[in-house]
C-alpha cells in the first residue's frame, strides 16, 4: 500500500511526509514541481529510505500523475500541491489559475481514470485527501462566529479565489463521479521548514539579521495559529477515518493579532538570542503600507473534527511558537540555502515599494 503525496516537498506537504514515515511503514510516492518554495533540503533527513519515491513533476501532467498512480498502485492521494502567498497572487495571479485551477483539474481527472479501473474493493478504500485553506471563508469581523465547514466562500484574493475553484472542483467529482475524497480548510500554519516570505518566519530571520520587522498596517490582523505538526496530525486522521464526502476545519483555537506575533517572537529571541546592544528585538518593528483588500480576520470553528474524530491540537500557541522559534536557531543553514536570488528580488518587488 503506497500513498502520493504531491507537493511533499513544501512546507507543509514534507512535514507530513516527514511525520508519516516517522509512524508508518507504507511507503509515499512523493511528487512535487520544485517550485521556489518546494525544497528537497526538508527531505534530507530521508536519504536511502526505500519508503520514500521522489519524482520531480507537476499535478497538471495529466500522463504523469496516472503512470504514478498505476505503478505504484496507489491507495490514497493527499494534495498538498498549490501556489499558497497572497501577496505572491497580488502580483501574479496566473500562476495560481495555472495550479490551483487549471492542475487541480487534471490532478482529478488522472485520479477518476485511475480509480474506475480499480476493482470494486479497490474503488471503496481509495481516497484523495484534498487540503485546502480557511481563506476560502473570505473576512470576518471581530463578532463574527468562526468559520464552520457550512459557511459561504467568499474568497477576497486572487490566491483565496483559485483555492475555491480547486475546492469545487473536488466537491463536484464527489457528486457527479463518485470520487471518494474528502477535504480539510486550515488556518494559518507555521513551523519547521516554512518558507521565509510568511510572516513569522520573515520576522525571525530580519530580527536576526538586524533588518526591519514589517508590520502590514496597523497589525490588528487577526489569524487562528496551527502548528504544522498537528495540522499533519489531523489530516492523518481524517484520512483513516473521515467520512467520504465531507469537509473538515483543521484550526489551532489559537486567534492572535499579527501584531502580537511579532511582539511574542521578538520576546523569545531576546531570550534565547539577545541582540548585542542589549535592546529589544521589538525595537525594529517598522509599520508599512498594508496588502490591497487584506483580511481583517480569519478564525476556524474545527468543533466538527473533534466530535467526530476526536482531533484536537497537541500544541498551544506559546509551545508551538517556543519549538519554531529554536528550529530556526538551529537551522540557520537550511535558511541560508533557501534564501536565493530569487527570495531576495521578491523581498525587494514586495517590500520597497511599501513606505515605513
Amino acid at each position: 500500500m503506497t500513498l502520493l503525496v504531491t507537493g511533499g516537498a513544501g512546507f507543509i506537504g514534507s512535514n507530513f511526509v516527514l511525520d508519516w514515515l516517522a509512524q508508518h511503514d507504507e511507503a509515499v510516492v512523493n511528487l512535487d514541481k520544485l517550485t521556489y518554495a518546494g525544497n528537497p533540503e526538508n527531505l534530507a533527513t530521508l536519504q536511502g529510505d526505500g519508503r520514500h519515491v521522489f519524482v520531480r513533476g507537476d499535478i497538471g501532467d495529466y500522463g504523469l500523475v496516472l503512470d504514478l498512480l498505476k505503478q505504484y498502485q496507489i491507495r490514497a492521494v493527499v494534495n498538498f500541491a498549490a501556489e499558497s502567498h497572497v501577496d505572491r497572487s497580488i502580483h501574479g495571479p496566473e500562476d495560481f489559475i495555472q495550479t490551483n485551477v487549471l492542475g487541480s483539474f487534471r490532478l482529478l481527472e488522472a485520479i477518476r481514470a485511475y480509480w474506475g479501473g480499480l476493482d470494486e474493493a479497490g474503488k471503496s478504500g481509495f481516497r484523495l485527501l484534498h487540503v485546502s485553506t480557511d481563506e476560502v471563508y473570505g473576512s470576518l469581523e471581530k463578532i463574527d462566529p468562526p468559520f464552520a465547514e457550512t459557511n459561504q466562500y467568499q474568497p477576497n484574493s486572487p490566491y483565496s479565489a483559485s483555492k475555491a475553484a480547486s475546492d469545487h472542483l473536488v466537491r463536484a467529482y464527489h457528486h457527479t463521479y463518485g470520487l471518494p475524497v474528502l477535504t480539510t480548510n486550515c488556518s494559518n500554519n507555521y513551523g519547521p521548514y516554512h518558507f521565509p516570505e510568511k510572516l513569522i518566519p520573515l520576522c525571525i530571520q530580519n530580527a536576526l539579521a538586524g533588518k526591519p520587522l514589517p508590520i502590514y498596517g496597523d497589525g490588528q490582523q487577526i489569524r487562528d495559529w496551527l502548528y504544522v505538526k498537528d495540522h499533519c496530525s489531523a489530516i492523518r486522521r481524517v484520512l483513516a477515518a473521515g467520512k467520504v464526502g465531507e469537509v473538515y476545519n483543521v484550526g489551532g483555537w489559537n486567534e492572535k493579532a499579527n501584531l502580537d506575533v511579532v511582539n511574542v517572537l521578538c520576546a523569545i529571541l531576546d531570550e534565547l538570542q539577545a541582540r548585542a546592544d542589549g535592546k529589544s528585538y521589538a525595537e525594529q518593528i517598522t509599520y508599512v503600507t498594508d496588502r490591497p483588500g487584506h483580511d481583517r480576520r480569519y478564525a476556524i470553528d474545527a468543533g466538527k473534527l473533534e466530535r467526530e474524530l476526536g482531533w484536537k491540537p497537541a500544541e498551544s500557541f506559546e509551545t508551538g511558537i517556543r519549538k519554531t522559534v529554536e528550529w530556526y536557531l538551529a537551522n540557520q543553514d537550511w535558511v541560508q540555502n533557501v534564501m536565493s536570488g530569487e527570495y531576495q528580488s521578491w523581498l525587494d518587488k514586495n517590500y520597497a515599494e511599501r513606505q515605513a
